[in-house]
C-alpha cells in the first residue's frame, strides 16, 4: 500500500491547484483523476486573468505539468472507498483495487448538472445550450438568445442574460410567472414565450429555434438553462460529512469539514465556483492542509524528544 502525505481525489482545477502548492511545500501528494471534467465539452473556458479563452483540457495538461515538476503522483482512476482510520488518517480502495494511505484528503470531485428532460437539450449542452452568462455570454452577445425556465429563480436569471443581448426571450410554462414577473420583464423588453417546449431545432449544428408543443417555433440562436447542481459527495457522506438543508456538505474555513482530517474545494461544495474559483479554492484548501500537517509534525516531534528517540 502505498503513504502519502495528502491524497487528492479529482484533478481538475481545484486539485491540481492544490497538488501544486503542496507538492511545492514538500508533501508527498497523490491525485486521483477519473479523467471526467464537467466542462470537457466545453471549447473554451473564459473568465480566468491570464489564460482567457484556452481550452480545459489545456489547462489540466499545464497544472498537472506543474504539479508532477515538484513532486505530485497523478493516478487515473476513481476513488470507490474512502475510509477514515484513526484521529485524520484515510484510506482509499481505487476501482482498479489499488489501495491508497494518506494522512489528509482533499475531495474535489465537483458536481454534475441535471438537465430539464428536452429532446435535444443534453446534445448541445456547452456548445449553445449554456449555463453560465458570465462564462459565455460574450461569445454569443446580441444574438437571439433564449432562457429556458427551471423553477423561480428563472426570472431573475433571464433578467442577467439580459445583459447580454437586446433580443431575449424567456421560455416558461403556463400560469407560472407573477405579476410582478412580468413587470420586471416587460420593463427591460425581455419577451415571453408560455406553453411547453417540445425541443431544440438544429440545422447544420447550429441551434436554429426553440419548438412548442404546440407547433410554434421561437427563431433562437442559443439557449441558455439554470441547471439543477447535484455534487458529487458520495465518499463524503460515506466518511460521515455532514449536510445541510440542501443536501450539499457544509464547510468552515478553507473547506474544512466535520471530519478531521477532510477537505472540500471547487463545485462539490460550492455549485457557483467558475475555474478561477475552484483553482483558489484548491489552493486556500492546501496551505490550510499543509498548516495541519505541520502541527502534526511538531506534535509528533516533541513526542519523540520527550521519549528520547533520536531527531
Amino acid at each position: 500500500m502505498n503513504t502519502y502525505d495528502v491524497l487528492v481525489i479529482g484533478g481538475g482545477a481545484a486539485g491540481l491547484s492544490a497538488s501544486l502548492v503542496l507538492s511545492r511545500a514538500r508533501r508527498n501528494v497523490v491525485v486521483v483523476d477519473a479523467g471526467t471534467p464537467r466542462n470537457a465539452p466545453a471549447a473554451n473556458m473564459h473568465g480566468f486573468l491570464s489564460r482567457d479563452g484556452m481550452p480545459p483540457a489545456e489547462l489540466v495538461s499545464a497544472g498537472r505539468e506543474e504539479a508532477t515538476g515538484y513532486g505530485a503522483t497523478i493516478t487515473a482512476g476513481t476513488v470507490a472507498q474512502l475510509v477514515h482510520c484513526g484521529p485524520s488518517g484515510f484510506q482509499a480502495l481505487l476501482d482498479d483495487g489499488q489501495r491508497v494511505k494518506a494522512r489528509k484528503v482533499l475531495v474535489t470531485t465537483g458536481l454534475r448538472d441535471e438537465l430539464p428532460d428536452i429532446p435535444g437539450l443534453a446534445q448541445r449542452w456547452a456548445k449553445d445550450v449554456l449555463h453560465c452568462p458570465y462564462c459565455h455570454g460574450w461569445e454569443v452577445r446580441d444574438q437571439q438568445l433564449g432562457v429556458l425556465w427551471n423553477g423561480p429563480e428563472s426570472v431573475r436569471y433571464a433578467q442577467i442574460v439580459r445583459q447580454w443581448t437586446h433580443d431575449l426571450v424567456l421560455f416558461a410554462p403556463d400560469n407560472t410567472l407573477t405579476p410582478a414577473d412580468r413587470s420586471q420583464l416587460v420593463a427591460r423588453a425581455v419577451g415571453v414565450v408560455e406553453g411547453d417546449v417540445d425541443c431544440v431545432v438544429v440545422h447544420d449544428d447550429q441551434l436554429t429555434a426553440i419548438a412548442m408543443v404546440d407547433g410554434r417555433r421561437i427563431p433562437r440562436q442559443a439557449l441558455f438553462v439554470p441547471p439543477r447542481f447535484i455534487p458529487n459527495h458520495a465518499l463524503l457522506t460515506d466518511v460521515g460529512c455532514d449536510l445541510d438543508e440542501q443536501g450539499w456538505v457544509i464547510t468552515g474555513p478553507n473547506g474544512t469539514t466535520n471530519v478531521p482530517g477532510l477537505w472540500v474545494a471547487g463545485n462539490v461544495t460550492n455549485a457557483r465556483a467558475q475555474v478561477i474559483t475552484a483553482a483558489g479554492e484548491g489552493s486556500a484548501a492546501a496551505i490550510a492542509i499543509n498548516t495541519d500537517l505541520v502541527g502534526d509534525d511538531v506534535r509528533t516531534a516533541v513526542s519523540h524528544f520527550n521519549q528520547g528517540f533520536p531527531v
